[in-house]
């Protein structure tokens, strides 16, 4: 049996060599297996990986071996794909000098650089795509020859497959980081639609995108958007603050597809990171919402498996929240669904049932000769008349899914509402007669400025536990009485706001009269305009 030859020998190093290099998965460890089993099979003292930036202008990585950490420290930055490293990249085919000196594409080395002299470049191709080129300098049989050329070549074919096979492993790893995220947001969402926020979603997009911050944008017109919330970088001084939206918000809007774009330029005093890669991730609904990502100047930018990721990251979520707005809708129609139901009641039997036995309490008081029986039984029918204007108050606030939420009495049942905060209590509310018909344009906006300037008044001065706000609307006139059981009113030109009120009344030859509660108690307001 004959012996192997050298060249044996080395073909089994090779194979030895590819077998390690497919054997991880890491990308970081692929790489540099790459360039030691280089250097171990061609004999060469320093080797190196220049991974070539996405826009084909330098390098974006340089994994080398051979060269210690001191040395690096005098050195300083790694290069950046320039000379005769930029040469491979503008035309990926092997290297070989015998003296790097000797070549005019070399721009010669830093200060504390070491010594090289022999060089062999070799691209690696992914799918086709040059990926990068591995650099060897310094043969230790002086110079590489043809055999050294040929076993770096087939070194590099290997090298593209396992770099592929660990990118395709990376991707599957973010992919499922992805989808987990969404799945955890889509049952946060459909537990409780109140706990995802955009905040929480901005946060979600950064983890995952590695970005050094992501913007809610809210695009109300095509020269204006507004940042709702952010995540990262800025967080607090960039919410609300407006921006002019570049022209890839709006293809992505008018579209409806994610996009990466390798730089991204807005308003620069919103204090979010501009001018660097970013992914655009419009989000389901109104008004146009997008999720923007972005990463440092300079930075990489996005890959199309990262922007596959985060695309299907934002259509998931957005129909989850699609789903809870649903739902939110549905639960919204059932109550007021159950509140017509009850409004209906009231009117058909409640309001019926007291009419008929303030009739009846009216017809026996007519029968009695007795006077202190007759103004008791009186009383009664005046309290049964409340009562009811009580009852049609609530039958109005039940059915407040409004269909005209610019009648008066919604505008004063919202204003009751918006001052009830500075009061400590809800006020009551009361409404006697045709109201919206008689309350209407600038007479209507006088009544609302009325309640709201009166309730803010028993606010700031009454202390009280409770009041009272009437409309009432005759053929004549109508009247806006607001009283209170607080300390009352000394000196009533003492307060500003009842100047305005009588003010308004005089206007539309009217009155506003500010005196004791009805029952010596707190203050009255009683403010009345005649009506045509």
């Amino acid at each position: 049996m004959t012996a192997p030859g050298p060249g044996d020998a080395r073909l089994q190093r090779l194979v030895a060599a590819n077998e390690s290099i497919v054997a991880d998965l890491d990308l970081p460890t692929v790489l540099r297996r790459i360039v030691e089993a280089a250097l171990e099979l061609v004999g060469a003292r320093y080797g190196a990986l220049g991974v070539v930036a996405p826009d084909r202008l330098g390098l974006e990585q340089f994994v080398h071996v051979g060269i210690d950490d001191d040395v690096l420290d005098l050195i300083g930055h790694l290069p950046e794909g320039k000379g005769l490293l930029g040469a491979l990249i503008e035309d990926p085919r092997p290297i070989r000098l015998p003296h790097l000196a000797g070549d005019p594409r070399s721009v010669g080395f830093p200060p504390g650089h070491p010594p090289m002299d022999s060089f062999l470049g070799v691209p690696i191709r992914v799918r086709g795509e040059v990926y990068g080129n591995l650099y060897l300098t310094d043969s230790r049989a002086g110079q590489f020859d043809a055999e050294d050329e040929a076993i770096a070549v087939s070194l590099a074919a290997t090298a593209g497959i396992a770099i592929h096979n660990a990118r395709l492993y990376t991707d599957s790893g973010r992919r499922q980081q992805w989808l987990l995220a969404s799945s955890d947001l889509t049952r946060r969402v459909l537990a409780d639609p109140t706990s995802v926020t955009p905040a929480l979603v901005a946060r979600t997009v950064r983890t995952l995108a590695g970005s050094v911050a992501v913007a809610v944008l809210e695009v109300a017109s095509a020269e204006t958007a507004t940042v709702t919330a952010v995540a990262g970088e800025a967080a607090e001084s960039a919410v609300g603050a407006e921006i002019h939206p570049p022209d890839a918000l709006h293809r992505t809007i008018a579209t409806g597809d994610a996009r990466a774009v390798d730089v991204f330029e807005a308003s620069p005093g919103t204090a979010l990171p501009v001018g660097g890669p970013a992914i655009l991730l419009p989000l389901l609904g109104s008004p146009p919402t997008l999720l923007v990502a972005l990463r440092e100047p300079g930075a990489r930018p996005f890959t199309g498996p990262e922007l596959e990721m985060a695309s299907t990251f934002a259509t998931q979520v957005s129909v989850a929240l699609e789903l809870a707005r649903a739902r939110e809708d549905q639960q919204r129609m059932v109550l007021l669904e159950d509140r017509a139901r009850i409004a209906r009641d009231l009117h058909d039997h409640v309001i019926q049932q007291l009419f008929a036995a303030g009739m009846s309490v009216q017809g026996i008081a007519s029968t009695i000769d007795d006077p202190d029986r007759s103004r008791v039984l009186a009383s009664v029918v005046d309290t049964l008349d409340e009562a009811v204007r009580q009852v049609r108050t609530s039958i109005f606030q039940l059915r407040s899914a409004r269909p005209d939420a610019n009648s008066l009495r919604s505008l004063v049942l919202d204003v009751a509402r918006e001052v009830a905060e500075a009061l400590g209590f809800d006020p009551d509310v009361a409404f006697d007669g045709p109201v919206d018909a008689v309350g209407t344009g600038d007479l209507g906006a006088d009544v609302v400025a009325v309640v709201r300037e009166a309730l803010t008044n028993v606010a700031r001065h009454a202390g009280a536990d409770t009041a009272v706000v009437r409309l009432r609307a005759g053929a004549a006139a109508l009247t806006v009485e607001v009283a209170d059981d607080g300390r009352g009113v000394s000196d009533p030109t003492r307060h500003s706001g009842l100047s305005n009120l009588q003010d308004r009344a005089q206007r539309r030859d009217g009155t506003c009269v500010v005196g004791p509660g009805p029952s010596g108690v707190g203050t009255l307001l009683t403010w009345t305009v005649p009506v045509a």
